[in-house]
């Protein structure tokens, strides 16, 4: 099964990704959704999304982001084919264990803009850090670490993008939230609704196909 979301969001990141880039993503978007769909367990599903990244390297940026979409469409349709405790259970257990390493800090975004939808609230990048991901609480403190150029830099809501920009380029390559950290707080300032400003954060974008295409997941779930 797909969530019509799910096919939404890849149908917009193959389309910024293409308007952005130097390929025509958007002649992929067929096979995706066959991906997304199959009636496969999670783990097969996961082989299938990795055969079409195998075949297609021009999109290779995206690899982790389909993977937390693929694992957001388990949790939202998937999931309904099983039984109600799944996700509590030994099997379910081994496959986040086996894919540890898989995905990146998007899939906790897009799971907190499932809840400012259910909520009826407006995503906002404090409510996210401290509501959501709880980093001023003791027991969270991987979270505050992973975050934490993210806590330190909450002026920059205020900031233009190319400074944002900036601030993300120099981020540590091992940071875990640096790939997302340009179109996430783009995302969270909010201006990112018109042609004209996509173009301007584009222009200031590190990886443009990549940047571009996160952000339009992020506008596409929210």
């Amino acid at each position: 099964m797909i969530d019509p979301k799910i096919g939404s969001a890849v149908e917009a990141a193959l389309q910024a990704f293409s308007q952005y880039g130097n390929f025509d993503a958007t002649q992929l978007t067929a096979k995706f959704k066959v991906v997304f769909a199959s009636e496969e367990d999670f783990l097969s599903k996961v082989d299938l999304l990795d055969g079409v990244f195998d075949d297609n390297p021009k999109v290779e940026s995206l690899r982790e982001v389909f993977f937390d979409l693929l694992m957001i469409n388990f949790f939202s349709a998937d999931v309904k084919k099983l039984e109600d405790d799944y996700l509590e259970t030994q099997e379910w257990a081994e496959i986040e264990e086996q894919t540890l390493e898989r995905g990146t800090e998007l899939l906790n975004l897009l799971l907190y803009l499932n809840e400012c939808e259910d909520e009826d609230i407006e995503p906002e990048l404090e409510d996210y850090l401290k509501e959501f991901l709880l980093v001023d609480e003791d027991e969270f403190q991987d979270e505050y670490r992973i975050y934490e150029p993210v806590i330190e830099n909450q002026i920059l809501m205020e900031s233009p993008v190319a400074e944002i920009s900036r601030v993300a380029k120099d981020l540590p390559d091992d940071s875990e939230i640096k790939d997302i950290f340009y179109p996430m707080m783009c995302f969270f300032q909010g201006t990112a609704t018109g042609e004209y400003e996509k173009d301007k954060i584009a222009a200031s974008a590190i990886e443009k196909d990549f940047d571009m295409a996160v952000l339009a997941v992020l506008i596409s779930f929210n």
